[in-house]
């Protein structure tokens, strides 16, 4: 196997990932700029997860911070702000973790859902094959049928505001935003806290998805997601794409080949006390 230095890896993502002080981001508008240019980016770094983060390009590559006083925690403000105004898609869809993706992207990601078109019927298919559960089909169907509600609301209308019901209701918020179906399109002073989502359907606030997805074969959704990918964390093993992305083995290989055959990438590369193969771009090397 070819050589790969983790030095070369770092050196790399410090430019995309703004880590470096001289780059970071200081304004609501170069975020966006910067979600646009990545494609996709996590709002918070996850754990043992390669992949840009708003936090890290706003606070620096440190552990968010549990001090809401913290000048990092701007990018809630702004996070907040943009809910609804069509500047970014912001749901937990990547590992059903908060994801920011540019509004060019999302179509590549709608296309891998299971939505095909007609959002009063796919998901009524989906429950009867058993892949949509029984509380993801009631919160659906209260928005579907109210329009958009706050998450105390919702949980009211989904007839899940008992205690015993939280954990499903936060499960099926999970698995609704994972597929594209809701997304939060703003914020209310709704309960205790005085702050919570308030949530739509993705048809509804989003129709020039389904327009824009239709025409999007999965191969080539899969093919434009990794190269997004790659061009964000440079290098990659097979490991991390499956744990980001969940494509199964012969998926990611059809992915690779057509990569490699373009000279986008190398593969079967080793870095140093590292067992796996990893991937990388053509200019790593």
């Amino acid at each position: 196997m070819r050589k790969l230095t983790q030095n070369k890896i770092n050196a790399y993502r410090q430019d995309t990932y703004h880590i470096s002080m001289k780059n970071r981001l200081r304004t609501r508008e170069e975020a966006i700029q910067f979600a646009n240019q990545r494609g996709f980016i996590y709002f918070w770094p996850i754990k043992d997860i390669a992949l840009p983060s708003l936090w890290v390009a706003v606070a620096g590559d440190r552990p968010v911070a549990d001090a809401h006083d913290d000048p990092g925690h701007v990018t809630w403000g702004w996070k907040d702000s943009l809910l609804g105004a069509d500047h970014w898609y912001y749901a937990k869809v990547l590992r059903k973790k908060s994801t920011i993706i540019s509004l060019k992207t999302a179509p590549y990601f709608y296309a891998l859902s299971e939505n095909y078109g007609a959002p009063e019927e796919d998901y009524l298919v989906q429950y009867m094959q058993g892949r949509l559960t029984q509380e993801a089909r009631a919160v659906y169907e209260a928005l579907l049928t109210e329009g958009a509600l706050d998450t105390i609301a919702l949980r009211r209308k989904s007839r899940l505001s008992s205690p015993e019901n939280e954990s499903r209701f936060n499960r099926a918020l999970a698995d609704l935003q994972a597929d594209f179906k809701i997304i939060p399109v703003g914020t209310s002073q709704a309960g205790g806290w005085r702050y919570s989502f308030v949530y739509d359907l993705v048809h509804r606030h989003f129709p020039e998805l389904l327009v824009q997805a239709r025409s999007i074969k999965e191969s080539d959704a899969r093919l434009r997601l990794a190269e997004l990918y790659l061009l964000s964390v440079g290098a990659a093993t097979h490991r991390d794409f499956q744990k980001l992305f969940g494509w199964s083995k012969k998926q990611l290989e059809a992915v690779f080949e057509e990569l490699e055959a373009s000279g986008f990438i190398h593969r079967q590369l080793q870095v140093k006390n590292n067992p796996d193969e990893w991937i990388a771009l053509d200019q790593l090397l």
